[in-house]
């Protein structure tokens, strides 16, 4: 799946661009989650519809949200037959309400019922990363600070997870290990120091346009930092006081992105300490699917 990331542009932090759903990867996704749950085939549908039967069915959200996902959606059911039909009645990035018909599915009845858990598996956890995503941009607004997420993704759908903070108003941060360069605690204490992992990056960095971030856990690391020349600078686990006092001495010298510990009752705080960026990690690893049904007609 590395490949299958490497579409959005390297070194741009915060990129608010979304990530290149490609169809080759949609493809591959729906068919790795169609594998896992239909197997030899599904036995229940086989068993009790026909092969010519027809049917027609609406998704429906049951309480409101934002809504993401729509293109894997619509590629579960026709990864199964190629006369499913699908059409959207919102667009990704949406605001939902609860009763509003997302999406109309009309085809065979065999393959809108064999796709319909895993077609909803992948719009309601999109959605839910969405809606939370939406809340959070909603509790800067006016601040600069733009939301990012983390690579705390689930593991093989980091395109999908991304995506949807995108589709929330959301905007990425790195996509993997390998657009941009992040030195965090463990990499510090490797090199022995800041200033040697800082050298040694700078050396081997790949590329000109990536870019290299330093995470800091004390404010003296700051000032080392600052002193270093690093443009971007990770405050780890701050208080709110410490990001102010981080960002005044750096203003005009560096970007500062707050991490650890933020939730919807701080952000509000964590963005007035007047930091470029504030990302979070439980927009993806801790998403609480959005709740919507496939309803037959």
């Amino acid at each position: 799946m590395v490949k299958a990331e490497r579409g959005a542009k390297a070194g741009i932090l915060g990129r608010n661009e979304a990530p290149p759903l490609r169809p080759e990867v949609l493809r591959f996704l729906v068919t790795q989650a169609l594998e896992e749950d239909v197997g030899p085939g599904d036995a229940t549908t086989n068993a009790c519809v026909p092969v010519g039967d027809r049917a027609s069915a609406r998704a429906v959200a049951r309480t409101a949200g934002v809504v993401a996902g729509l293109a894997v959606f619509a590629a579960t059911f026709q990864a199964l037959s190629p006369e499913v039909t699908v059409t959207h009645r919102k667009r990704d990035g949406d605001k939902l309400t609860e009763g509003d018909v997302v999406s109309e599915v009309a085809g065979p009845a065999r393959a809108i019922l064999t796709g319909e858990r895993v077609a909803l598996n992948f719009l309601q956890r999109m959605s839910g990363i969405a809606t939370q995503t939406a809340r959070f941009v909603e509790a800067v607004a006016g601040a600069k600070a733009a939301i990012l997420d983390t690579r705390k993704t689930a593991p093989g759908l980091r395109i999908l997870d991304k995506y949807a903070v995108w589709a929330g108003g959301g905007r990425n941060h790195r996509m993997g290990l390998y657009d941009a360069m992040l030195i965090k605690d463990n990499h510090i204490a490797a090199a022995g120091s800041v200033a040697e992992a800082v050298k040694r990056a700078r050396a081997g960095m790949p590329s000109r346009t990536i870019v290299l971030e330093v995470e800091c856990d004390t404010f003296e690391q700051v000032a080392e930092c600052l002193q270093l020349g690093v443009e971007l600078i990770l405050l780890d686990n701050m208080s709110v006081d410490e990001m102010a006092r981080a960002v005044a001495l750096g203003a005009g010298r560096a970007r500062f992105e707050a991490s650890g510990s933020i939730d919807l009752d701080n952000v509000a705080a964590v963005a007035r300490a007047g930091v470029d960026f504030i990302s979070v990690g439980s927009l993806t690893h801790s998403v609480r699917a959005l709740d919507i049904g496939l309803d037959f007609k």
